[in-house]
């Protein structure tokens, strides 16, 4: 890459699995699922790492450069894809976590960087952060509730946690970043859990969103940084506004 990679954002795009929340399966090698994510990382010129089961030669050929890489990966298939992905980005910050500094993880087909994070004062000044998107509801709500019968089965303290926590913002983990160090660290608290209680999970729930409110409340609550500017509103469909960091739908 002809800049120093110290700052990268993540994708992982994972084909030929069922996808519970969209309610079909990703096909092989659609590179528009992930178009608009690799534009925008051009765009600002930025760098990108984008982990992938499917993408052909040729369509990796064709779009990676200096900006995005193009990893290839083999997905396990005891966790669904959206719970795999935080084992991806773990094990490849353990291995090569010595030249990123800073990092943001985000979902790839309804996610785009609209402004560089990385150089804003508001990321600069808080090195102990962990960066993340939100909805404009609380944890307590019906989705969320329904979503969380699988952990609340498997985890001792879900339930409290649920009451403990239920007036306050539901965080998305479609859009998690911050400084390499507490991002590996919170990465090794994510992927407990689901090693734990969420492997092998056959309900038509994923537990990502449960599990990572969970550890980001229990374990993380007072180092949080949330809403504006880190995201536009969820499902706002903000086409226009360029002074947050990512667009969320």
């Amino acid at each position: 890459m002809h800049h120093e990679k110290d700052a990268c954002i993540f994708a992982c795009h994972i084909a030929g699995v069922y996808d519970v929340n969209r309610n079909n399966t990703i096909q092989p090698d659609d590179y528009s699922q992930v178009k608009d994510w690799v534009n925008a990382i051009k765009d600002l010129n930025l760098n990108a790492i984008l982990f992938h089961n499917n993408f052909s030669e040729k369509t990796i050929a064709k779009n990676q450069d200096e900006n995005v890489a193009f990893i290839k990966i083999e997905h396990d298939v005891q966790y669904n894809p959206n719970v795999f992905r935080y084992f991806v980005y773990r094990d490849y910050l353990q291995h090569y976590g010595q030249t990123i500094r800073q990092v943001f993880l985000t979902d790839v087909s309804d996610v785009v960087v609209v402004k560089n994070p990385f150089t804003d004062e508001i990321f600069l000044q808080h090195p102990d952060t962990i960066f993340c998107g939100d909805e404009p509801k609380l944890l307590n709500n019906e989705w969320m509730h329904a979503h969380s019968s699988h952990l609340r089965s498997k985890i001792g303290d879900y339930s409290s946690f649920e009451s403990d926590f239920k007036d306050e913002i539901l965080l998305n983990c479609g859009i998690i970043g911050g400084e390499v160090n507490i991002m590996k660290f919170f990465l090794d608290e994510l992927c407990l859990l689901h090693e734990q209680f969420n492997r092998a999970n056959k309900t038509a729930y994923t537990g990502d969103m449960g599990t990572f409110n969970y550890v980001a409340r229990r374990k993380f609550n007072l180092q949080l940084y949330h809403g504006f500017p880190v995201n536009t509103v969820f499902k706002g469909y903000e086409k226009e506004r360029t002074d947050c960091w990512f667009r969320h739908k």
